[in-house]
Formats: structure tokens, sequence, C-alpha cells
């Protein structure tokens, strides 16, 4: 039997288990974002607006690079899930072993090749020249940890296939103390400025990669272990595939936040790059309750398709709209009741850049009425090895649709055009996500 925290796979999950199974991976992917916010409001308040303005600019490339890590999650997660519920074991675990080594070979790759590019890279994204040795620093810092951010990625994924996701948010507490922490000490205390800030984060990287990797080794009790393995192409191709969405997701997240940057720095100057930053920061935060939804009901997606358990699948599928609907209304209230207080914590100094991140947020803040639906449908197409349907819906939302609103909106409501990027976005991808969940319906029985 697979078991973990009282809880199978292959349990008829009620409202009740469902939310003790996804608790800890939305915990953790809460966690890491608040964590991740840290360095920013330190680098803003403790370094100044041109610091935050360089980290912001070059944190596009650098979540970019990490969403390799992401893409080997979510695919490997959706394979490995599929041979469970197939029970073949053994399998399971020399595929997950393979897709790990292979993601360390590649992050070394793209840590030095990045190191070596950082200055022509951050000119490329915009930087100034008073920007630019804040951006070749923070780059290049955060590069020698990057393989084990892209680990930390994929193994939050896998802890929770493993059915160990309070591990997973165990690792995250301790890694996100210690970034908050050091952050207080480097940036704070000894005054190291936005490289301290960088080391902080690299630190716990190294903490949350580190820690998963010796468990997946030593543990008796995980359903999944490092082990011996063969280079299968086969198996990693696959593993891409699946995971493409969410790879391009984060790529076009990244490419769009280049665009962002520019078209601010056209319009406003330095204090949109931080406008857009802190809208960012927050955003982050209830995004992530959606990713770590998400990611909790993959395994259970993978595991009720590969056993060909059609019920269970409709069972989670039509919980999971109803979650969602509340969510989304939540987290709009909620949004809007924090525009002011948050705005103030980052950039209450300036009261011109306040203004602007108050109103920025406030526009944004409408997107969040539908858009659980289209991350968790991406994912929900991820878990079923529908790597196609889940890239398409990922395409379109998060390049496609970008890429066209962030040059017309402007052109039609200046500044607040670019604020209003996202409404436009998620409401037209709403109704190409419903398109493909009524065309696929019958193929994997998840409605009736």
């Amino acid at each position: 039997m697979i078991r973990g925290n009282s809880i199978q796979l292959s349990d008829h999950f009620t409202f009740k288990k469902l939310f003790r199974f996804v608790i800890a991976p939305i915990c953790t992917m809460i966690f890491t974002s608040i964590y991740g916010i840290v360095d920013g409001f330190f680098v803003s308040n403790y370094v100044g607006n041109t610091a935050f303005a360089s980290l912001n600019l070059v944190m596009p490339y650098i979540m970019m690079v990490a969403s390799v890590g992401f893409m080997f999650g979510t695919g490997g997660n959706a394979l490995v899930s599929l041979h469970l519920g197939l029970d073949e074991k053994q399998k399971a675990k020399e595929y997950f072993s393979l897709i790990v080594y292979t993601l360390i070979g590649i992050g070394v790759v793209l840590a030095v090749v990045s190191i070596f590019l950082a200055p022509g890279i951050s000119k490329l994204l915009g930087a100034s020249e008073a920007m630019l040795p804040y951006c070749v620093l923070y780059l290049r810092i955060n590069m020698i940890g990057i393989v084990f951010f892209m680990l930390q990625n994929l193994f939050q994924s896998f802890l929770i296939t493993a059915e160990k996701p309070r591990i997973g948010f165990a690792i995250t507490l301790i890694a996100g103390c210690t970034n908050m922490l050091l952050d207080w000490i480097l940036v704070g205390i000894c005054s190291l400025g936005i490289a301290g800030a960088a080391w902080a984060t690299v630190t716990s990287q190294i903490v949350g990669g580190i820690v998963p990797f010796v468990y997946f080794v030593v543990s008796k009790s995980s359903i999944l272990k490092l082990t011996g393995t063969k280079f299968e192409v086969k198996v990693i191709a696959k593993t891409c595939g699946n995971g493409v969405s969410e790879f391009l997701s984060n790529v076009s997240a990244s490419i769009v936040g280049f665009l962002y940057n520019l078209q601010l720095m056209r319009y406003v100057g330095e204090n949109g790059v931080s406008a857009y930053g802190v809208i960012m920061y927050v955003s982050f935060v209830f995004v992530a309750i959606y990713i770590g939804y998400s990611m909790g009901v993959a395994p259970i997606i993978g595991f009720n398709y590969g056993s060909g358990n059609k019920s269970e699948l409709q069972n989670i599928f039509r919980k999971s709209v109803g979650i969602l609907t509340i969510t989304n209304i939540l987290m709009f209230v909620l949004d809007e009741s924090l525009t002011v207080p948050m705005a103030k914590i980052f950039v209450g100094y300036n009261q011109a850049l306040n203004e602007l991140t108050i109103r920025g947020m406030r526009i944004y803040s409408i997107a969040f009425l539908v858009m659980g639906f289209n991350i968790f449908a991406s994912a929900f197409f991820t878990a079923l090895s529908n790597g196609r349907v889940s890239a398409i819906l990922s395409v379109i939302r998060t390049l496609i649709l970008q890429l066209i609103m962030i040059y017309l909106l402007p052109m039609l409501l200046d500044v607040d055009g670019l604020w209003a990027v996202v409404i436009a976005v998620e409401g037209i991808s709403l109704i190409v996500t419903i398109y493909y969940i009524l065309k696929n319906r019958k193929n994997y029985g998840y409605m009736k």
C-alpha cells in the first residue's frame, strides 16, 4: 500500500481529506513566495530604489533559469505518478532518479553560462548605467545557488508524490527562515547591500536543495528513493513533454517581465519598475495558493488516471472547481484590502511611488476573480500526461495574449493599461480553458 500521513493516493477524497492532503503544498508555496519577498523588502528599505529596481529587473531571468526545475518536477511527477498508479514501483524509482541526476547536469551548465554572460544579460534587460553594477552582482551570486534552487523546486513536487508533503513544508520552512534571518543580518545589520540579500537567498536555496536530496537517499519509508539508473532519452523527453507547459509558463512570465520593465521604464522610469516589483511580490503570495493546490492534487489526478478510476477523477475535478470558485473571490477581496498596507511596507518612503503602486495593485487584483481556474487547468492536463493541451493553455495565457496586450493596452489607457493587461489576459484565457475542458472531457472521463 502507498501511504503517507495516513492518506493514500488511492483513497476516496472528501473535502476534508483533500484539504488535509493539499494544505502542506499550499503552505509550502505560500511560505516560499513570502521568503522570496524578503530580499526585496530589505533591499528597498536599506539600500534604496535603484538597487530595488535592479533586483526586480534581473529577477525574471533568474526565474526563467530556475523554471527548468519546475519543468522536470511537474513533468517527471506526472510520469512517476502514472507508474505508481500502474504499480510499477521500481520503474518509478529509476525514472525519479534519472530525472534528478539529469537536472543537476543541466543546472550546472546554465549556471556557468549565466555567470559569464551576466553583464550582457543585464544590459539586454534594460539596465541603466546606475543599475548595471547591482544587476550583475545580484545575478552572478544567485547563479551560484541556481542548481540547488532547481532541485528545491523539483523535490517539492516529488515529496507530494511520495506522500510526504509535510516534510516538503518543513524543508521550505527551514530554508525560508534561513533566508529571512540572513537578510536581517547581512543587509540590515552588516550593511552588505544587494550582495548580502543575494547570499542570503543562495544559502537558503542550498538548504532547500540538499536536505531533500539527502532524504531521498537515506529514507527507508519513502516510496521514492534515489537509486542507480540508466540514461533513457525517451524518459527525459517524456518528462520535458509533460512539464513543458509549466516551463513555458515560467519562461513566458520572464519574457513578459522583461517587456513589462521595458515598457515601464519608457512610460514611468525606475518608479514603474519598482511599483511592478511590489505588485508581483504581493501577487506571488496569492498565485502560490493556486500553484500549491494544483501541485497537491496533481499526484492524485495522475494516480487515478493511471489506475483507470474515472469516478474518483470526476470527484477531484468537481471539488476543485468548487474550491477554486470560492478561493478566487477571497483572493480578490484580500488583495483589495491589503493594497495600502503592502505598498506602505515596501515603498512608503516615496509618496509618488507609493501612490503609483496602490493604483496598480487595485487594478491588477481584478484578475484574481478568474486566475485560479486557468492555473489549475494547465496543471490538470499535465497530471493527465497531456503536455500538448497544457502547453497550448500556457502559451496562450502567459505569452501570446500577454505580448499583444502589453503593447496594445498602454496605447489605449497609458500606464493604467499596463496594470490592466492581466485582467484582459485572464479573462480571454478562461474562455480558452473552458473550451479545452469541455473538448477533452470524454477522452479522460473527468466529467459525466
